[in-house]
């Protein structure tokens, strides 16, 4: 691996030492500097797009161009004359100055070609076309080749710096709160343009009094053609594995006019490949945002659904069965109608082993070794409608309303060398509404109201049951956890069991009003409330020989074995905001004053707590440039947790894992600063992203854990010590010519204090990891894709330290041969050091080889193999506030499918 990265490096050099720079400055006719005028070089031998740039506020430009070549030379600027020359290269550079006149006629400019990267505004517009080299199947594909923009590890775009949450083809929503369907599913040559939309504001009539400088959007435009019927493809394959027959069919179907689309994506197939994994659709927020998110108020309601053994990409068997409907309708100019349908279906086989060293060697827990395997079923589905009015620039109305539903079960057989051998299921099947409507009405151009108003209905009933093995008259290493239940342990075997029941209601609502004081400055006033009710119930039984049922009395906790736990919570606040600017400052001060009410009610006792709270918060964005600015922000935020940690009776996380609540917990408090820095350089292909975070939280909830054994039974408190963690992330790109080099580096530092024991725990951890990246796009040659991931994790747990080195290489390569025929493959290397001188590595390595007659051709067919090498499994280290593990997860076997494409 090594040997490639120095070739790739030498081949990167000599491409660069073949070039010449031409440089210069673009004025107009009063001598004015020219910023954001566009350059491109046309190569006259082969008539394709060399090189392109765009001026700075200096009027500067700069290409690199090969040498002993002869260019066209077009500087463009709207308004002005378009000017064109044919330049020769030789060995040396070249300093060329352009003044552009004005531009009298009413024809059209027509340009050879469009420039790969324009700028209107807060837009930035990419010419597909000019990124793209025939290789290109998805739109992610298009997606990594533009500066600026990247797929992090999520599978989320992000767009300097910032991931983008909206996503629009031909100005329509398309499955709104997600992006990976529009990613992994648009075909590549149905896109004309990437717009990315920065300073994103949903409503106009709040763009110019509300901060969006976070808010970033894409809108896909689709080509010519493509905009009065369907278009899209449909994939058909099967192939081989050791042990199954394996198939796949895969509809993306899209049509679009001015009026209305329709859009269906579908998706069966058993090897593996998640269009939606179950995180996918569980985070999938329908483009919801709480109208509390500002106010300096979090509340948590919890989120009670399964804990998978493994993500849904690495097991050992996985069927997946998608189906996925997106609309809009426009009836009128004053109406837009829309909303998406989501089934999501999994079946899952998988199975991991563990090696478990639990904190600090003093405390006498023994170290663990785990084998497990689970069958896991998932069915989810998703439904989302929307409506927005605006019969006149002065009113909007909106109305959401997004249900959820899922049936969820995971099948468990557990081997521990301390506990022995264990069998669970784990089932759910919860269901949630959350509406959302929305008024702003612009009253005249100084006074503009905003009403924003979200209800939310959850309902979770986890069911847990787990049978372990018992030796009446011996000794069991889970017989103390069951005498402290209170179970009957005359019995052969431990069958226990819990049912919970957790309902959520919650309404969040403000009221806003903006009062624009001058071009530079307004003022915004706030009301608003949030309303919540949480209803927790519970209980622990055994089942008995003969099959009734048996309601087990606990030795601790007062024995409490249910919950009957009613919890309430409100808060009333005011708040103001003062946003001015001057010079490159946009200054926003600001304050929230809250009256909160919390109570709870169980076992005949009341716990109930009302106070005030003052909340400050601040902003500060300094505009260095059109493209360049850095944003300071503080503020103070109010942490609430949800019933399950309030609740007193005993809750059954897992069998080796026993909680009980506070009804007295308090609420934690926590300062944040952050300090971001962008700068998206057009003139030099630089761009440079960096984010600093500190959080410091006060009256933390953490755990108070005693083991018996590997056996854990925790209980809650407001901790006295503060915790803290600080987060920097930066990224540099810089492009040269058709190469792109890329670095990212990311430092985490967290200290969390708890008790364990009854010691005092204080849980430190760093984090540092470097990304270095290089990336080529030809237009003709092939082209490669090469990362190198270097990370170290250092944990500090008291009595134990750790260190984990991971060094992780990663190749891909992509070939248009012939016109054609498609070749891609993708290789990694990852090596973990445990630092006591034992190292753990794997390997993946896929391939795709396809053919179709040419570009436009309807038909391709696809060779595709998965997991080459046929590695068995990949390993994991890590280490959190408990314990430090060593995992081994099994994969899917080598896989070779042959699929036909049909493309509409």
């Amino acid at each position: 691996m090594k040997n490639i990265f120095c070739f790739a490096l030498l081949f990167v050099a000599g491409l660069t030492h073949a070039q010449v720079k031409l440089e210069g400055v673009v004025k107009d006719s009063l001598n004015n500097p020219l910023e954001l005028a566009n350059i491109i070089a046309i190569n006259q031998e082969t008539s394709g797009l060399e090189s392109y740039g765009i001026t700075n506020e200096e009027g500067k430009y700069k290409l690199e161009l090969g040498k002993n070549n002869t260019y066209k030379i077009q500087v463009s600027y709207i308004g002005l004359k378009t000017f064109e020359e044919i330049l020769p290269t030789q060995e040396s550079d070249i300093t060329r100055d352009y003044i552009l006149q004005p531009d009298n006629s009413l024809d059209e400019i027509e340009l050879t070609f469009e420039m790969p990267v324009t700028v209107k505004g807060d837009t930035l517009i990419y010419n597909a076309d000019s990124f793209k080299n025939g290789t290109e199947r998805k739109l992610e594909d298009v997606l990594e080749k533009l500066p600026g923009v990247e797929i992090n590890e999520d599978g989320q775009i992000e767009v300097e710096g910032k991931v983008v949450n909206k996503l629009m083809v031909n100005g329509k929503d398309f499955f709104d709160g997600d992006t990976k369907l529009a990613t992994k599913n648009i075909p590549s040559k149905a896109v004309d343009k990437i717009e990315v939309l920065r300073n994103y504001s949903e409503v106009g009539q709040l763009s110019g009094v509300t901060n969006n400088q976070d808010n970033v959007a894409l809108n896909i435009k689709l080509k010519e053609g493509k905009e009065n019927f369907w278009f899209g493809n449909i994939t058909a394959g099967a192939g081989t594995s050791p042990d199954n027959a394996l198939y796949l069919v895969q509809p993306k179907l899209f049509y679009y006019n001015p009026k209305y689309s329709i859009n269906f994506i579908g998706d069966i197939n058993n090897t593996g490949e998640a269009a939606l994994t179950r995180r996918d659709i569980r985070n999938f927020g329908g483009g919801f945002r709480s109208p509390s998110r500002s106010s300096g108020t979090s509340i948590n309601l919890g989120d009670n659904s399964l804990n998978f053994l493994t993500t849904q990409g690495n097991a050992l068997e996985i069927e997946n069965k998608l189906a996925t409907g997106n609309f809009s309708y426009s009836p009128n100019q004053a109406l837009d109608l829309s909303g998406f349908l989501i089934y999501n279906s999994s079946r899952i086989l998988s199975r991991e082993t563990s090696f478990i060293q639990y904190t600090n060697q003093e405390l006498g827990i023994p170290d663990e070794a785990t084998e497990q395997s689970s069958r896991e079923r998932s069915n989810q589905g998703l439904l989302k409608l929307s409506a927005s009015y605006q019969p006149n620039v002065n009113n909007q109305l909106d109305y959401d309303v997004l249900a959820r539903v899922s049936n969820d079960s995971q099948n468990q057989n557990v081997f521990s060398s301390v506990i022995g051998d264990t069998n669970q299921l784990d089932e759910v099947t919860p269901f949630s509404i959350n509406q959302n409507i929305n008024y702003y009405y612009t009253l005249n151009e100084t006074n503009i109201f905003a009403f924003e108003a979200q209800h939310l209905y959850k309902n979770e009933d986890p069911f847990y049951n787990a049978l372990l093995v018992n030796d009446p008259n011996g000794d069991d290493a889970f017989d103390t956890t069951a005498d402290g239940l209170g179970l009957d342990t005359s019995l052969t075997n431990y069958n226990i069991g819990q049912d919970r029941r957790i309902k959520s209601n919650q309404l969040d609502a403000k009221l806003d009003y903006y009062n624009i004081l001058n071009t530079k400055s307004n003022l915004n006033l706030t009301l608003g409330t949030i309303l919540s009710r949480q209803q927790f119930n519970s209980a622990i039984f055994q089942f008995l020989e003969d099959e009734s049922l048996f309601n087990p009395t606990p030795t601790f906790n007062d024995g409490r074995a249910t919950n009957d736990t009613e919890y309430t919570f409100s808060d009333i606040y005011v708040g103001a905001h003062y946003r001015f600017k001057t010079g490159k400052f946009t200054i926003t001060p600001g304050f929230s004053v809250h009256a909160y009410g919390n109570k709870n009610t169980q076992f005949g006792e009341t716990f109930e707590d009302n106070f005030f709270r003052f909340l400050p918060d601040f902003e500060t964005r300094i505009q260095l440039k059109k493209s360049e600015s850095l944003t300071l922000r503080y503020d103070m935020r109010n942490q609430f947790t949800d019933v399950t940690r309030l609740a007193e009776g005993l809750v059954l996380n897992n069998f080796n894992n026993i909680q009980f609540g506070e009804s007295d917990l308090q609420n934690a408090l926590s300062h944040n600063v952050s300090l971001f820095y962008s700068s998206f350089n057009l003139f030099n292909y630089t761009n440079v992203f960096a984010r600093a975070a500190y959080s410091s939280n006060i009256d933390q909830i953490r755990g108070l854990t005693n083991f018996e054994n590997v056996i854990r039974t925790s209980t809650f408190f407001n901790s006295n010590f503060a915790d803290e963690n600080v987060n920097v992330f930066g990224r540099v790109q810089r492009t040269f010519g058709k190469i792109r080099g890329t670095l990212n580096a990311n430092f985490n530092y967290s200290k969390i204090n708890q008790f364990i024991q009854g010691q005092q725990s204080l849980n430190e951890g760093y984090t540092q990891t470097y990304t270095p990246g290089i990336r080529t796009n030809y237009k003709v040659a092939p082209n490669v894709s090469l990362t190198y991931r270097y990370s170290v994790t250092n944990n500090n747990q008291g009595g134990r330290k750790t260190t984990f080195v991971t060094n992780a290489p990663s190749i891909e390569f992509d070939a248009y041969i012939w016109k054609s025929v498609t070749f891609r493959t993708n290789y990694s290397y990852t090596n973990q050091d445990l630092g006591n001188g034992e190292s753990q590595s794997f390997q993946n390595w896929d391939a795709t080889l396809s053919y179709r007659k040419d570009r436009d051709a309807k038909w391709e067919y696809e060779l595709k193999a998965t997991n080459i090498l046929d590695i068995d499994s990949q390993v994991r280290n890590s280490a959190n506030n408990l314990s430090v593990f060593t995992s081994e997860t099994f994969i899917q076997p080598r896989f070779v499918t042959f699929r036909f494409v049909y493309t509409l």
